[in-house]
């Protein structure tokens, strides 16, 4: 039978890119919505739901498997093709899988037997001396590990590669590895050749291919990208602005005039907020409040970068001695879209959604500018001599 059980998920990619905000906020939040997910196993016969995936040692599933989960385990037979997307994937020395194999995980431990080809991506991928692969391997990983026997080529892309003295390979070895040591007793009929960016198909995560430990994808221009989210941007900050204009006037009036301890309080969430959803999802009861928690503090993210563009407009207004909320938004979240394009503009703009998540946090505890009118003026008038601006 399919059953659910909690497993922690283990290992990460090697290679950690650069991200800026908006990009943090969306591989968080991917992360997220996997784990939201896990446990689900769709294949031909129908869904299962748990923390885990698990084929049984005695267990017969006919047919495709396709699953999603903290953890999937085969310890028995699957006859057609696994697909697998998880934090850690074990196929243990008395599972087998007639078909193919397919999936990006966290980490990858093989000891059993798949009847056809496998292809996989994950942080870390240990084939042990056990495993027998009928077929042919593509392997995309941080920490890649081949002691095993593999009927057909072998194409690995990994940051580091270490093929054991049990490795039996009937084709030939293809890689791409920063440090490669192959044991002298290793069996590689076709020879071992070092090559420059390999690619291969390697495994489909949200229907893209997954290559040399990244996506392949269609290469949009970035201005496009900016021009739909400063859209999106600006709709939601008219909706923030119309919706609750006094709140948006007192997180404005923060934000201006207690930038540094509104900049430290952001600090503070961004550090202790993920380091407290982690914790809770250490344990059972608290895994649901922990994802429910990260999504909420992914649209407070969101909208605290209105806030902290609202703050920026406002200050760069008031330097002319204009006041307008309108005007401030939109030149706040335009100056927000330029600075994706300018060198360390990063920076900026991750100092800007500190002020706002900090200056957000700090209305809703009821605290206020210094001064009687801390806020969005009430009229949108044009020039005001001496107006507050927010």
């Amino acid at each position: 039978m399919l059953f659910g059980v909690v497993s922690s998920n283990r290992g990460v990619a090697s290679v950690i890119p650069m991200f800026n905000t908006r990009q943090l906020v969306a591989v968080f939040l991917a992360v997220l919505v996997l784990g939201s997910v896990a446990g689900v196993a769709t294949a031909q016969q129908g869904p299962s739901a748990g923390g885990a995936v698990v084929i049984d040692e005695g267990e017969t599933y006919t047919g495709d498997l396709e699953a999603v989960g903290g953890s999937v385990v085969i310890a028995g037979t699957v006859t057609g093709d696994v697909s697998v997307t998880a934090g850690s994937v074990v196929v243990t020395e008395t599972g087998e899988i007639g078909g193919t194999l397919e999936g990006v995980a966290g980490s990858v431990t093989l000891e059993g037997a798949v009847g056809d080809d496998v292809s996989i991506a994950a942080g870390a991928i240990l084939v042990r001396d056990t495993a027998v692969v009928g077929g042919e391997m593509e392997a995309a990983g941080g920490d890649v590990r081949i002691d095993g026997t593999i009927a057909g080529d072998v194409r690995v892309g990994a940051e580091e590669l270490l093929v054991g003295p049990n490795a039996d390979i009937g084709g030939a070895l293809e890689y791409d590895a920063a440090t490669a040591t192959i044991d002298s007793d290793a069996a590689i009929v076709g020879g071992a050749t070092r090559v420059n960016d390999i690619g291969f198909s390697g495994p489909t995560i949200f229907g893209a291919p997954f290559q040399d430990g990244g996506f392949e994808a269609p290469v949009i221009p970035q201005w496009v990208f900016a021009g739909y989210w400063l859209l999106a941007n600006l709709v939601l900050g008219a909706i923030v602005v119309l919706v609750a204009p006094q709140f948006a006037q007192r997180v404005t009036g923060l934000g201006t005039k207690k930038a540094v301890r509104s900049g430290g309080t952001g600090l503070l969430l961004v550090v202790a907020v993920p380091i407290v959803l982690l914790l809770l999802l250490l344990t059972i009861i608290g895994i649901p409040l922990s994802f429910a928690g990260g999504v909420g503090f992914l649209l407070a993210l969101w909208v605290a970068s209105i806030y902290g563009a609202l703050v920026l407009g406002t200050w760069l207004l008031s330097l002319a001695d204009y006041a307008n909320r309108w005007a401030a938004l939109a030149l706040g979240l335009f100056v927000l879209a330029v600075l994706d394009f300018v060198p360390l503009g990063g920076i900026v703009e991750f100092v800007v959604v500190l002020v706002g998540l900090g200056a957000f946090a700090l209305a809703i505890r009821g605290e206020s500018g210094d001064e009687g009118d801390d806020g969005v003026s009430a009229t949108d008038e044009g020039p005001q001599e001496g107006t507050p601006m927010a």
